[in-house]
């Protein structure tokens, strides 16, 4: 985790030297709850590999001219994804009417504002974290073009919108029974997609055991 913590530290140095708004800079300098710490390091991290395109502590503005925060948003281009993580005590156990009505409207103003939300149980980071990284690479699915660039061959093509489907590691064999093509055939396409950047190995060192789309 030597890795994670590094990058950690200097995407959070990044936020606060670069954020204007007082706010949000008081609120990342106090640090992230314990929640979104452990979801970064066990879900999110594993899962992508980069903490790329995440915002902490995000503002968004309310009907009542207030400000909300979400605890992480996921932004690529003009995409708007925000994370929430809920812990069992203040999202369940312990919510009153009041409260409970306020995170019905909450998520109904991020939705009216165009955001896909993905709320996770603080919970299932901790018994489910795979379950949770399957999640996470669906929400990603979410931003991403299915277009393949234009200078692929149809093979290739075809092979990058597989690994965007299935969104979780494949091998070769299932590559080659999905194209139809031998093993060998397979491997040589998955090779050219890692030399062009779009796929990477997932397991394996001599001889990739199975291959994911590179985020």
């Amino acid at each position: 985790m030597q890795r994670f913590e590094e990058e950690y530290d200097e995407w959070m140095q990044k936020h606060i030297s670069e954020e204007k708004n007082h706010r949000r800079q008081e609120l990342l300098e106090k640090g992230l709850g314990h929640g979104t710490t452990a979801f970064l390091r066990s879900v999110w991290f594993p899962a992508v590999g980069s903490l790329n395109n995440l915002y902490p502590e995000w503002e968004v503005r309310d009907f009542h001219s207030g400000y909300r925060y979400l605890d992480l948003a996921y932004m690529p281009g003009d995409a708007k994804g925000g994370i929430e993580i809920q812990g069992y005590g203040p999202h369940a156990r312990d919510l009153d009417v009041r409260r409970f009505k306020d995170l019905c409207r909450r998520h109904c103003l991020l939705a009216l504002d165009g955001w896909v939300f993905l709320p996770i149980a603080y919970l299932s980071i901790q018994d489910e974290p795979e379950e949770c990284q399957q999640l996470v690479l669906s929400f990603i699915g979410k931003f991403i073009s299915m277009d393949a660039p234009f200078h692929l061959s149809w093979l290739e093509a075809e092979t990058m919108r597989f690994a965007r489907r299935l969104l979780r590691p494949f091998t070769p064999f299932e590559l080659a029974h999905h194209l139809r093509i031998s093993d060998r055939h397979a491997r040589r396409l998955l090779h050219e997609l890692i030399d062009m950047n779009i796929l990477s190995i997932a397991s394996g060192k001599q001889r990739g055991r199975s291959y994911k789309l590179k985020l």
